[in-house]
């Protein structure tokens, strides 16, 4: 078994994950990649990565979601120019593309008609694995931007939907996440100080800032700039929440913004907790001791909707050995990198 990257190609990040030899995951990366400024973001993003790479002889397996950002005139382009840029980055390398359910092509054998199942495809990549991995569960990756909550049943991904506009009606995408989706996205109105408020549909603060004043945000996975363009402190963030209902922040009332931070955090998990419920009830079959399956930087809110639905919880960890302790990153915050990577290991191309 060759060395393989695992590569996540996103709109606002790049993740990879480094398979060695045995079949271990030995480091995870994330780079910042605002895709939608232009291709040299992208450029940018790899190369930093693959300056850190071990020199070996790599195999290369890519997904993505980075189609999407109006950079590209539709999704065909997207992918198109996304795989060409991969190519000319990694030149003395062998690219293999997952293509969802018809699984890995090489660079030179995709067509036009197989970018429809290569774009967004990174979900299929991570619920297999745990499918493959843990066999039936509720898999429920929450990232910085989206939630994605797929059945597992008997080792497999139960699901008839595969673009992001049917998996959007299906509610198997739920588009809310922990960092970079707008206050004002989540909730129409919030509770200061016994007070039911209308929230100001103003670009004004991120989630990012509600769980950096929760307390819960890991700053390694905050690697977006802030809505005003300040600093990261919990009194920033307190700051930029104070606006959406149009008032001055002072230090002394920062109590007053954990409460409100709070009140936010409790709708977002409601609104996923709703779109989990409704998958779980299409299928009536569905085991009652299945676990949740978390994934993503956000999965420390999937442990809380297992104890909501009365059911254990299993991180995406357990699908593949941890990295060092050393890093910030973990496998499960990188999960369908680390997927593409094990999935092509396993297919032995």
């Amino acid at each position: 078994m060759q060395h393989i990257i695992g590569w996540d190609i996103g709109g606002a990040h790049v993740k990879a994950a480094l398979l060695n030899a045995h079949g271990q995951i030995v480091k995870v990366y994330q780079q910042p990649c605002p895709l939608w400024k232009g291709l040299e973001q992208l450029r940018f993003a790899v190369t930093a990565i693959t300056r850190d790479l071990p020199p070996e002889q790599y195999r290369h397996a890519i997904t993505m979601t980075g189609e999407l950002v109006d950079l590209f005139a539709n999704r065909d382009d997207g992918v198109e120019q996304i795989i060409t840029t991969m190519s000319a980055l990694l030149t003395d390398s062998e690219l293999f593309i997952f293509a969802g359910k018809a699984g890995f092509l090489t660079a030179s054998q995709v067509k036009n008609q197989h970018y429809t199942a290569i774009a967004s495809a990174n979900w299929l990549a991570s619920a297999t694995l745990a499918a493959q991995q843990i066999g039936n569960g509720l898999f429920v990756d929450i990232g910085s931007t989206t939630t994605d909550i797929l059945l597992l049943h008997d080792g497999q991904v139960v699901t008839d939907a595969y673009s992001d506009y049917q998996r959007l009606i299906s509610q198997e995408l739920v588009y809310t996440g922990v960092v970079r989706t707008a206050v004002m996205a989540v909730a129409h109105t919030a509770v200061d100080e016994g007070n039911e408020i209308g929230l100001m549909a103003e670009y004004f603060a991120t989630m990012a800032d509600v769980y950096r004043v929760t307390g819960e945000l890991n700053e390694a996975h905050d690697q977006t700039d802030t809505a005003d363009g300040a600093e990261k402190t919990v009194l920033a963030s307190a700051r930029r929440l104070s606006r959406m209902i149009g008032c001055d922040f002072h230090p002394e009332e920062l109590i007053r913004w954990q409460n409100f931070a709070a009140n936010l955090r409790t709708q977002q998990v409601a609104k996923i907790l709703c779109a989990c419920q409704y998958r779980l009830n299409l299928h009536k079959a569905f085991t009652a001791d299945a676990p949740l399956i978390g994934a993503g930087i956000g999965r420390f809110l999937v442990h809380e909707l297992a104890e909501l639905l009365g059911r254990d919880y299993v991180d995406f960890s357990a699908c593949c050995p941890e990295v060092s302790a050393e890093s910030e990153l973990s496998t499960a915050d990188c999960a369908p990198a680390v997927a593409v990577a094990y999935l092509l290991g396993v297919r032995g191309a």
